[in-house]
């Protein structure tokens, strides 16, 4: 069962509606790239818009790539079957349903109640703001995250709150989209990640949250920022691995 629901929006927040649709603009359909409480709100808000088709659009705009980024993922982890694993902004399940044929034992845990309410794994869910997990210290074998570290306010308190709920010499394995250190590379995956993606989904679901997607990318630090921030939080042998030319990228890490 989905463990919290949606809080609801506060009845008297003052708001601007569109002057020709009548409507209130959505949070996420704006020129500049929100931040902290805002962008918090508008990840979520925007994750529960686009849920019902996000999995046919990631199939679609990745060329089922995504299928082998979460299964190398997965394999990266090193644990032995029967490991209880978190898997964080958990989406629709694609993870967890993988975790479980690695013979694992995923939890769902995401802001979002639509994308839970989507969620078709089968693994327990959690609605919970993944900086602040409602689970225990040092309750976890692994923790999986998919293509989550941009949208997050606050990078470095992830990292910590990964640290307090993995036991020692717990593994994380953390997907992300990447920049191409090819010049060549980067320029295509420019484009496409720029013009085609936002085509893609304004087409097969909502073109606002395809546009705001892209230039999400800006929120990321730099890999070797990353992985000192994960040293800092409490790991070792943190390690960054581009995946498909550097379009996507793999961070992996040890409890220490």
């Amino acid at each position: 069962m989905i463990a919290a629901r949606h809080r609801g929006r506060r009845a008297d927040r003052a708001v601007t509606l569109d002057p020709v649709t009548g409507a209130e603009p959505r949070s996420w359909d704006r020129d500049t790239l929100p931040e902290g409480d805002e962008k918090q709100r508008a990840v979520r808000d925007m994750f529960d818009a686009i849920a019902p088709r996000y999995d046919l659009v990631n199939r679609v705009m990745t060329f089922r790539l995504d299928v082998r980024w979460r299964r190398l993922a997965i394999g990266s982890l090193g644990l032995p079957p029967g490991s209880r694993v978190l898997d964080l902004a958990s989406g629709t399940g694609d993870l967890c349903v993988d975790l479980e044929r690695a013979g694992h034992r995923p939890i769902s845990i995401d802001l979002s109640f639509g994308m839970l309410a989507a969620d078709r794994s089968g693994a327990p869910r959690v609605q919970a703001d993944i900086l602040r997990l409602p689970v225990p210290d040092a309750c976890a074998d692994g923790v999986t995250c998919g293509f989550a570290l941009r949208n997050l306010v606050d990078l470095q308190a992830f990292f910590d709150e990964l640290a307090r709920v993995l036991r020692t010499g717990g593994r994380i394995a953390l997907l992300d989209v990447g920049v191409p250190h090819n010049p060549l590379v980067r320029w295509g995956n420019g484009i496409y990640f720029g013009k085609v993606v936002p085509r893609i989904g304004g087409l097969l679901s909502d073109p606002a949250a395809y546009r705001y997607l892209p230039r999400s990318v800006a929120y990321l630090p730099e890999p070797a920022t990353m992985l000192q921030m994960l040293a800092d939080a409490g790991f070792d042998g943190a390690r960054h691995r581009p995946l498909s030319g550097g379009i996507t990228q793999l961070l992996t890490a040890t409890r220490r």
